[in-house]
């Protein structure tokens, strides 16, 4: 059941105020290639904007806050903790996993998938100017906990 859409089929908010107040997590992924030069430059420190990583964490945690100005029907929460880590995989990779918590009635996951995917979209900006082939691949959710759905785990996930 889609629902976001009223009995005419018109987008709507979701009305939670019946839900029960429960704690909330999720976390969701992102992952972005580049050029193994590029990776190593972030790594080493050499990037000459700063650090890149202290740079993509903040800019998830800020997404994660503004989320409901970004997706129309998504509700204002009060997030109680965003983490979002980064992590060069391989030569040529960087995983981000952002993970969101509250107490409230409704869930978290739209602010975990846009910490990851904005923390990875800073890592292409400030790194274009070196490598405008890089991709930004594997936007998910990897968990999320609390809520009537209870919970689900990315089969894949280890």
């Amino acid at each position: 059941m889609l629902t976001h859409l009223d009995s005419q089929g018109r987008a709507n908010m979701v009305d939670v105020s019946d839900k029960a107040l429960t704690v909330r997590e999720a976390v969701a992924e992102a992952r972005v290639r580049m050029r193994p030069q590029t990776l190593q430059m972030i790594v080493e420190g050499d990037h000459p904007k700063g650090d890149v990583f202290a740079v993509a964490r903040i800019a998830g945690i800020q997404a994660a806050k503004k989320t409901a100005d970004l997706i129309p029907l998504c509700h204002p929460l009060m997030l109680t903790s965003i983490k979002v880590e980064l992590e060069a995989c391989g030569d040529d990779g960087v995983r981000i996993q952002a993970r969101c918590k509250l107490s409230g009635q409704t869930g978290v996951e739209m602010e975990a998938l846009t910490a990851a995917s904005v923390a990875a979209l800073t890592i292409y900006d400030m790194c274009k100017a070196v490598d405008r082939g890089m991709v930004i691949e594997s936007v998910r959710l990897l968990e999320k906990v609390g809520g009537k759905s209870g919970h689900y785990k990315a089969e894949d996930e280890q």
